[in-house]
């Protein structure tokens, strides 16, 4: 498989990994307290509807919070087995983890900090019911400062020596 093909399959993998761990989360707490509705597909993503009305604020609060408290938990396992994912032989998979990772670091701080303000408040909207959303934002700011450092100085320099030495 070529360069190209295992970058699309790479972040293929991402996007369907992340779905699954972040509205996982949602899913599995929305099941846990009787409080899940129905799973709503819309273009490429989906979303987990609950009853909220079934829900105190600080359910509410955990159940929106949950979906990128796990992606950030999967980004930082990734990372503490890059060196065993460097020897990994299938060039895909390693590809794949490398998306999933990026993905997990970058995703939901990205969004909780800045982008939400723009699109909607998704989380946010839940989350701002256990802290205020100026110190939530804040609190994912910093998050995302943290992971693009540990992405430049640990995740892509590993994976750089990983691809590098498969074509010697």
């Amino acid at each position: 498989m070529n360069k190209r093909v295992r970058q699309y399959v790479g972040l293929l993998s991402a996007v369907i990994a992340y779905y699954l761990i972040h509205e996982g989360a949602h899913f599995l707490y929305a099941l846990s307290i009787g409080a899940f509705k129905q799973i709503n597909f819309m273009g490429l993503g989906m979303q987990i509807d609950i009853y909220s009305e079934k829900m105190t604020q600080t359910q509410l609060g955990v159940f929106c919070l949950l979906g990128s408290v796990m992606t950030l938990l999967i980004a930082y396992v990734l990372i503490a087995l890059t060196n065993k994912i460097r020897t990994v032989s299938s060039k895909v998979l390693k590809a794949c983890l490398y998306y999933i990772t990026i993905a997990m670091l970058l995703i939901d701080p990205l969004y909780l900090s800045v982008l939400c303000g723009f699109f909607g408040g998704g989380d946010m909207n839940g989350i701002k019911l256990l802290v205020p959303e100026v110190a939530a934002r804040i609190i994912y700011g910093l998050v995302l400062v943290v992971n693009v450092f540990l992405f430049a100085k640990i995740v892509l320099p590993k994976y750089k020596l990983a691809f590098a030495d498969e074509t010697q």
